[in-house]
């Protein structure tokens, strides 16, 4: 719903011909496909750096399984958000007997390491190009002041408070309930895979996966740039912030981002001279085209996975 909402908001008065136009006669298909390359190695050091996290809990899954469970999972997200999350814990359960609880905690462990990543990476966009920051605010008619006063409000931390002592509450209940009981071997399974970073022995590879898999995502949506000329002579540093905006946007869950991603691309990109027109054509052609990446991947990987694990589907 609210992708909807925000895609008919933005493109409720758009001239659709001169998208046409625009794809038929102006763009460079090439370097759209060129940036498919990227983000599939993107998801393949997903799923090697999903096996370090899983090393130390005793648990060895085949490579290929874990790689096609990230194909899977982001096309799976495309049609209900958020739920790849689930579905390539799903896959570990039934190919590699894995439980769920723990690949569930190890998942929940890297994306804190990415929430980290993206954290860092905003910070250093938002003080380095503050001034294009501001910008934005005032194009979509954000007050800046509100962030401030939000934060120096003694309401905001009397409210965080609040918030966390009732979870410190229902903890005490839950850990003293009968309920409790049936759902322990869960929860330690669960705890056991998010502290997986704690005790894996390729802390360096790891992080170097994680890195390659945020260059990755960069480079899917700058390659994009080159596709066409109104967006070609755009600086690899212009792209960062737009791609610091879109890390932030896409924390609503909307199919592939789907919406905030629009929204952002089409702001901030007018803000570096590309016409409203244009910024909309490359929003609504690259994000549907490279969303089409994302679900043929998704196609592959579910296909791959029945054949290598046919003889097992046949043993069960």
């Amino acid at each position: 719903m609210i992708a909807a909402a925000l895609l008919y908001w933005m493109y409720r008065d758009f001239d659709f011909a001169e998208a046409k136009h625009i794809f038929l006669h102006e763009m460079n298909v090439w370097w759209l496909l060129a940036s498919l390359v990227p983000i599939t190695l993107s998801h393949v050091l997903r799923g090697l750096r999903w096996l370090i996290t899983l090393e130390p809990l005793g648990y060895r899954p085949k490579t290929g399984d874990c790689v096609d469970s990230i194909f899977i999972a982001y096309a799976s997200s495309v049609l209900v958000p958020r739920v790849g999350e689930v579905s390539r814990c799903a896959v570990l359960s039934q190919y590699d007997d894995v439980p769920f609880s723990k690949s569930l905690g190890t998942l929940v462990a890297e994306r804190l390491v990415d929430m980290l990543v993206v954290a860092v990476f905003v910070c250093v966009m938002l003080l380095t190009q503050l001034d294009v920051f501001t910008s934005l605010f005032a194009q979509t008619g954000t007050n800046e002041g509100a962030f401030t006063a939000l934060l120096t409000s003694p309401k905001t931390y009397i409210i965080l408070g609040t918030v966390v002592g009732a979870c410190a509450m229902l903890w005490i209940w839950l850990r003293n309930s009968a309920f409790y009981g049936k759902i322990k071997h869960t929860i330690r399974g669960f705890v056991d895979g998010l502290l997986s970073l704690k005790t894996m022995n390729r802390k360096g590879l790891f992080l170097l996966y994680t890195l390659g898999i945020w260059v990755g995502y960069f480079l899917e949506f700058y390659i994009a740039f080159f596709c066409f000329p109104f967006t070609a002579e755009l600086s690899a540093v212009q792209a960062l912030v737009i791609f610091a905006a879109i890390s932030l946007a896409i924390i609503i869950p909307t199919p592939n981002g789907a919406g905030p991603w629009h929204f952002v691309v089409i702001s901030m990109m007018t803000l570096y001279g590309v016409s409203q027109t244009n910024a909309s054509s490359f929003a609504l052609i690259v994000h549907t085209f490279q969303t089409l990446g994302v679900v043929m991947l998704g196609v592959y990987g579910w296909v791959a996975l029945q054949v290598r694990n046919r003889k097992k589907k046949v043993e069960n």
